[in-house]
């Protein structure tokens, strides 16, 4: 039987595990600030135009990295692959978790860059909308790479993967 219930503030739990129904990608995504590399790690990722290329994801605002990727005029967006638990888990609990991404290297602009990804998104920084408890960042894809391996999916607070059906 279906549940159906009223969003409560005083109760999330109910609609984060709504929320947790549906499956998404992990990313982690990185940006240069005054304290040096830093990185997060987020599920809140989408595509959003062709022309231009942009993308989007959500920040918390009770994040001690929110101002940091709020006033980041660079960032990419690193899709992870199923063989970077220790990474996805790292930068989930603190900024600078570089130690876990052998060598990782700098762009043009200074961005950290994570290797062994399926696919990251170097960016520039266009607008962040405030969107409740998160700000949502908006940013045009300057440079794609495209790599190699299977990419992590997360779904009911569990790690998972994609099957392919015929």
């Amino acid at each position: 039987m279906t549940k159906i219930f009223v969003p409560d503030p005083g109760d999330t739990k109910p609609l984060r595990a709504a929320f947790g129904q549906f499956g998404t990608g992990v990313c982690v995504v990185t940006a240069e600030a005054d304290i040096g590399p830093v990185g997060i790690t987020v599920n809140s990722f989408s595509s959003v135009s062709l022309d231009p290329p942009m993308v989007l994801w959500c920040v918390g605002k009770k994040s001690d990295r929110h101002d940091t990727f709020c006033t980041a005029q660079n960032f990419a967006v690193h899709i992870c692959s199923d063989a970077q638990d220790d990474l996805i888990m790292g930068f989930a609990r603190k900024a600078n978790a570089f130690d876990l991404c052998p060598g990782w290297t700098r762009s043009e602009t200074g961005v950290p860059l994570i290797e062994n990804c399926p696919a990251r998104f170097e960016c520039v920084l266009r607008n962040t909308v405030d969107a409740g408890d998160h700000t949502v960042i908006l940013g045009e894809v300057t440079r794609v790479a495209m790599g190699t391996g299977t990419p992590r999916l997360f779904m009911a607070s569990k790690f998972g993967h994609f099957v392919e059906r015929g």
